[in-house]
């Protein structure tokens, strides 16, 4: 059993996101979903980004800094999207980490620090057409953070969605969405 703090996308702390939370806990592990948008969610993308940009990214990986602070150590961190933001920073920051799991981005390295640190492992998954994984560069990002991590994989699922494994969204794609819970829990049991 692995204890997680799973970090939204940018619509917020939605159904689909506690669905997936539930999917993990169904398979026995411990999962935190702490909100990054104090209660808030939004319909769409534009909206959600809008959001962020008023209150600033750094404000929003802050208040992922936060919630983990309250957490017990050793926790794998996942994150949705922008949440993979402050997934992707304690991972590579907070003392004890068992791994991270990075969904739909990824940053660059530097963002947190000079490397990826001994020990923890990674997974990142995106769409291999997905206009922001892949298009915006972050798919070049997760290719330098699980070379640098040793233990990482990328996952790369075909088609063009960035929420792909979101029931509750119209960009849903059942098949993507099974292998990516399938490989899920797989690592989760691994760094248990």
């Amino acid at each position: 059993m692995a204890a997680v703090a799973l970090f939204h996308h940018v619509l917020g702390l939605t159904p689909g996101v506690i669905a997936f939370a539930d999917d993990l806990r169904r398979a026995g592990h411990i999962v935190h979903t702490p909100g990054l948008f104090e209660g808030r969610t939004f319909g769409g993308m534009e909206e959600g980004m809008a959001y962020v940009q008023e209150v600033s990214f750094g404000t929003v990986i802050e208040r992922g800094t936060r919630a983990a602070a309250d957490l017990p150590a050793g926790l794998v961190y996942a994150g949705f999207s922008i949440g993979v933001l402050s997934a992707q920073k304690l991972a590579q920051t907070r003392s004890g980490a068992r791994g991270a799991l990075l969904y739909y981005a990824c940053v660059p390295l530097t963002e947190f620090g000079d490397a990826w640190p001994d020990g923890v492992p990674v997974q990142v998954h995106g769409m291999d057409a997905d206009p922001f994984f892949a298009g915006e560069g972050d798919l070049d990002f997760a290719r330098q953070v699980v070379e640098s991590a040793g233990q990482g994989e990328l996952f790369l699922y075909p088609g063009d969605q960035h929420y792909f494994a979101d029931p509750t969204l119209p960009s849903y794609d059942p098949d993507a969405a099974a292998l990516l819970l399938s490989r899920t829990p797989a690592f989760l049991d691994a760094v248990s």
